[in-house]
């Protein structure tokens, strides 16, 4: 009851086997050292904290494992003090006093045997023995009661001698269990290499993705920390402007109130002065004396327009604020907002033009280059090795064979295009020169009111309920990935090729009615760090 007790205090809760080079975390639990490794390796790809399988202990940074030296001497103990049983689990049969591990099993017998009781076993030799086994009674025919010798191919089926001379198996080519085993396990063998490469394969991929999810990460974290400095760059020099227009608010005020605080007080002594005036007058309208009121001298006409007049004049000359000077101030914030798009984006050197050369004879160009109409005349153009003969497509005259670049077209005038980009080895002649009809081109493509992505003549069908007025062109040629977005309300993602482009990429359209346009022009970008 002991032995299983302390057999029990021996099991790794993760394998539940016996511990195999233990180790300690520090929250006292033990594990065998590659079943903790195996998930600490599990929880660093799904979170950023580490704990214990078993108390659930939070451990920040990754538990250092330190070896269990007394456990790792009890288990070798354990395991040399009862080797049979720890190997097989299985006891002799007659050892009925206390559990001796067994050495062999006898299938004649059907029982299981200790060293002791192996020696005085009968030698005979249909008493077949095995390395020790409960499932005895698989290794005979049910329906004989004799021990398998034969395999049956044919049947798939572990055979006895009577079901090969007299059974149900007579007649069949019968294969020795050793040689129809050997058999099998070349083909197990070789199922084997198979899963092992495919596995290899699979912890392939995984490091792969993982290195190509660290990037993403990688990437993601400068995009975050250039935005967040380009952000915090704009707080200041908003704030810098707040402080320069609200400083230059205060000395207008200040400049257009001194002189208009000075005629206040001028004002206010002269309206005293008046006061004092007013009351000398009413006492002598209120005198009784006629010879006093008309002894006092001649006050005169105290309304003096002129005055007034000077007055007035002073407040004119005080002026108002300078909202100009203001508005000029202000007008910082445009070049803030330029400092957003060149803190990110690098404004191409040139805009998108097509190139006449390649345009179709049922096509027309306008004279600025941006926009394709189709003709119901023929252009006469002449015939030449870059002009699509086939088909109303134009291509541009410029290409991409690096970065990240994205174009915009404007086709809203049309309900049959198709906008995309191809190498310029793309056929000019052919079905073989339709875009997306081919392995050197990729378009999105409306029809009515349907949308598809096109390539290599694979149609994918897109939604149908898209609004798309304009279409977004996205480039990343290091990454080679090409994608279309229907700038809408919101900006939709139609698709994304990916692919190893091996030829510079140029635009190209398809008008089957109407004209679309190139809106603007190329916008390139380095890549964030």
């Amino acid at each position: 009851m002991a032995s299983a007790d302390l057999r029990q205090e021996l099991d790794c809760s993760i394998c539940l086997n016996i511990y195999t080079d233990p180790v300690t975390l520090r929250c006292g639990h033990n594990f065998c050292r590659v079943c903790i490794d195996h998930m600490l390796d599990t929880q660093e790809g799904w979170s950023e904290d580490y704990s214990c399988p078993e108390c659930r202990a939070i451990f920040r940074i990754r538990p250092v494992l330190q070896r269990n030296i007394t456990l790792c001497k009890i288990v070798g103990s354990f395991l040399s003090t009862r080797p049979g049983q720890e190997e097989t689990g299985i006891f002799c049969t007659y050892c009925v006093d206390s559990p001796v591990p067994a050495a062999k099993s006898c299938l004649y017998c059907e029982a299981s045997m200790c060293d002791n009781h192996l020696r005085v076993h009968s030698k005979s030799a249909e008493h077949v023995l095995c390395d020790p086994t409960t499932a005895l009674g698989n290794r005979k025919c049910s329906v004989h009661k004799e021990i398998y010798k034969y395999y049956c191919p044919e049947d798939a089926a572990c055979i006895c001698v009577s079901c090969s001379l007299a059974g149900e198996h007579r007649g069949h080519l019968v294969e020795m269990l050793d040689e129809a085993s050997e058999k099998k396990k070349e083909k197990l063998r070789n199922v084997l290499q198979k899963l092992t490469r495919k596995r290899a394969e699979a912890e392939k991929r995984v490091q792969s993705l993982q290195e190509r999810r660290r990037e993403d990460q990688g990437k993601a974290a400068g995009v975050i920390e250039t935005v967040t400095a380009l952000f915090r760059d704009i707080r200041r020099q908003l704030d810098d402007l707040e402080k320069r227009v609200l400083s230059e608010i205060s000395r207008q005020k200040q400049r257009v109130s001194l002189p208009v605080s000075d005629l206040i007080q001028q004002l206010e002594i002269k309206k005293d002065e008046l006061s004092g005036k007013m009351r000398h007058i009413e006492e002598l309208c209120n005198m009784s004396d006629p010879v006093t009121v008309l002894q006092e001298p001649d006050t005169g006409d105290l309304c003096d327009t002129e005055d007034t007049e000077r007055h007035d004049n002073q407040v004119r000359g005080a002026g108002d604020l300078d909202v100009g000077l203001i508005s000029e101030t202000l007008h910082t914030l445009s070049n803030i907002i330029t400092g957003i798009n060149t803190g990110i984006y690098v404004q191409g050197p040139t805009d998108i033009l097509l190139d006449v050369t390649t345009a179709g004879n049922n096509i027309q160009i306008s004279g600025d280059r941006k926009t394709a109409s189709r003709s119901r005349l023929n252009q006469n153009h002449p015939v030449t090795a870059e002009r699509f003969q086939s088909h109303p497509q134009v291509i541009s005259s410029r290409g991409f064979s690096s970065g990240r670049h994205y174009w915009e077209v404007d086709v809203s005038k049309s309900v049959w295009w198709k906008v995309g980009m191809c190498y310029p080895s793309i056929d000019r002649r052919g079905d073989q020169s339709h875009i997306g009809y081919n392995n050197k081109s990729w378009c999105v493509y409306r029809w009515c009111n349907q949308y598809s992505v096109i390539h290599d003549r694979r149609n994918i069908r897109l939604p149908d309920n898209i609004p798309c007025d304009r279409v977004r062109v996205y480039l990343d040629y290091v990454a080679g990935q090409l994608s279309f977005y229907s700038l809408s309300n919101p900006i939709r993602h139609l698709h994304t090729y990916t692919a190893a482009l091996t030829e510079p990429l140029y635009a190209v359209l398809c008008v089957w009615d109407g004209s679309i346009t190139v809106s603007g022009g190329v916008r390139s970008w380095e890549k964030l760090p």
